[in-house]
């Protein structure tokens, strides 16, 4: 190549790598002004308290629920779980649990306790930023306060109970957050320090009635995610009745439970109201354009005729009431 044109070449090369770095710190610049503003939001409505407080989960569950800039952030869908056993593994390659944004804000993120402090780092494999933001469990709850019974598992249950960070993964290119996961780190040393608690007996059961009575987990079934004023509320859980019933005709409910039997690394839960309410315009589209794709839904491809109806039916009428009661609380939100 003649010295001026590898010149031209040496100045054009130089120039597009000058750009490319450019727009790298600018997405950086970008995504470290949002997460400080995330680690001072978290910190301040989901702050370090005692790990039984009732009050305080429910004040951090309605600040993030509707508003926030943690929910604001998050992508059409977020994965969610616990690092891969094997350090180092990929994200791909990491099985992990899909939520719809109200869903992981209402019932997990919650569950969490948040002391402000966040590093930020890119990493070069995955290709995508990697937030830690020091954070404990809230692991002295009443039993009907979790999303499910993470005790159906002893290792859950103890690595929900130690994880001493959130990890969120930030997306250069949109600035969504699309994994989050919880983990110990082995160097922060938050205070107070979650005192372990023993493993809950599972009997097997993913909802439950306590001795006054009610239906268990309360949030799965939108208490403290909707208004108690909220007229739909109250027709939500026996339409859902009627969905799971047409579900377990289906075949569905054997696999999108929590101990996640098939061994799905793309696990979708359907096992209660909220979970269901998350994933139901899936769901219906699947059932509608009669496509069951495993990595979605997870509905089965050869769904009867009958039981396809029964989904179409019930499952219509659960969506429409879900819309409806979102409707409702988009009308009567109360200024934050």
């Amino acid at each position: 190549m003649p010295t001026r044109f590898a010149a031209v070449a040496g100045c054009c090369l130089a120039l597009a790598l000058g750009a490319s770095a450019q727009g790298h710190d600018e997405a950086r610049a970008g995504i470290e002004a949002t997460v400080l503003q995330l680690a001072q939001e978290l910190s301040t409505v989901c702050p370090l308290a005692d790990p039984a407080d009732q009050t305080a989960l429910e004040d951090c569950r309605r600040a993030l629920f509707a508003g926030s800039l943690l929910r604001r952030s998050l992508g059409n869908i977020l994965l969610w779980g616990r690092p891969h056993p094997n350090p180092g593994e990929s994200l791909k390659n990491t099985t992990l649990t899909q939520f719809a944004p109200e869903a992981w804000t209402g019932l997990y993120a919650p569950l969490f306790m948040f002391d402000g402090t966040w590093s930020l780092d890119y990493d070069e494999g995955e290709r995508i930023y990697r937030v830690r933001l020091g954070a404990l469990f809230r692991n002295a709850l009443d039993p009907g306060q979790y999303p499910y019974p993470f005790w159906h598992d002893a290792k859950k249950w103890n690595d929900y109970q130690s994880a001493n960070s959130v990890i969120l993964w930030i997306a250069p290119q949109s600035g969504n957050i699309v994994v989050g996961q919880f983990t110990n780190d082995g160097q922060r040393d938050p205070s107070p320090k979650s005192v372990p608690v023993a493993r809950p007996a599972f009997d097997g059961q993913w909802m439950w009635t306590d001795a006054t009575g009610a239906s268990q987990p309360a949030p799965t079934l939108f208490r403290g995610l909707f208004s108690e004023e909220n007229p739909y509320v109250r027709e939500l859980e026996p339409a859902y009745r009627e969905l799971a019933n047409a579900m377990r005709t289906g075949h569905c409910n054997g696999c999108h439970v929590p101990n996640n039997p098939s061994r799905m690394s793309r696990l979708v839960l359907l096992q209660t109201p909220a979970h269901a309410a998350a994933e139901i315009k899936r769901i219906m589209r699947s059932v509608r354009d009669n496509e069951m794709p495993v990595d979605d839904s997870l509905l089965y491809h050869d769904i009867d005729p009958d039981t396809r109806a029964a989904l179409l039916d019930y499952g219509g009428v659960f969506e429409d009431l879900i819309d409806a009661a979102r409707a409702w609380e988009a009308e009567h939100a109360r200024p934050r």
